[in-house]
């Protein structure tokens, strides 16, 4: 019993560690009048790379508002754009190890089967790394999406 108590709590400690960030809105701007229900609006919002100190993205995207926005029945349009920075200090020999391609963010944009995501890779010969964003549905995404480029470790 106390071995599967362990194993649980063990589990959970480590659960943050292995799911992707999780975005603060910085602010938004509405772009498109609804007589019912709030605007369409253009949300930013900022994450740190969850398993890299030192570097945040900035995510702007459009969310539907109306009634079925209010509720949470609508479909967000895959238009993002994304720019990520170092904010502090970046280990390169962790930059190095870390798994390329990763998702580093994901959060829905439909009820179900929609989402919009931010992928990290690793360019070993430029010492890079470039954030991804794009929008997928189980049956057809967008090839709509956006990068960015962090130089890691400059010599």
């Amino acid at each position: 019993m106390t071995r599967l108590f362990l194993a649980a709590l063990a589990l959970l400690v480590a659960l943050p560690v292995a799911l992707p960030a999780a975005a603060e809105e910085i602010g938004s701007v509405g772009y498109r009048f609804k007589w019912l229900g709030p605007n369409d609006k253009i949300v930013v919002e900022a994450f740190d790379d969850p398993d890299l100190a030192g570097i945040t993205c900035y995510l702007a995207r459009a969310r539907t508002g109306g009634l079925k926005g209010m509720v949470g029945l609508a479909e967000d349009p895959p238009y993002a754009s994304i720019s990520c920075h170092q904010v502090g200090p970046v280990d390169a020999e962790k930059a190095e190890k870390l798994k390329s391609p990763h998702e580093v963010f994901s959060e829905r944009a439909s009820l179900i089967f929609k989402t919009t995501q931010v992928v990290r890779f690793y360019d070993p010969k430029r010492r890079a790394l470039i954030y991804l964003t794009y929008t997928d549905r189980v049956i057809e995404g967008s090839p709509q999406n956006s990068i960015s480029v962090v130089p890691v470790g400059l010599r």
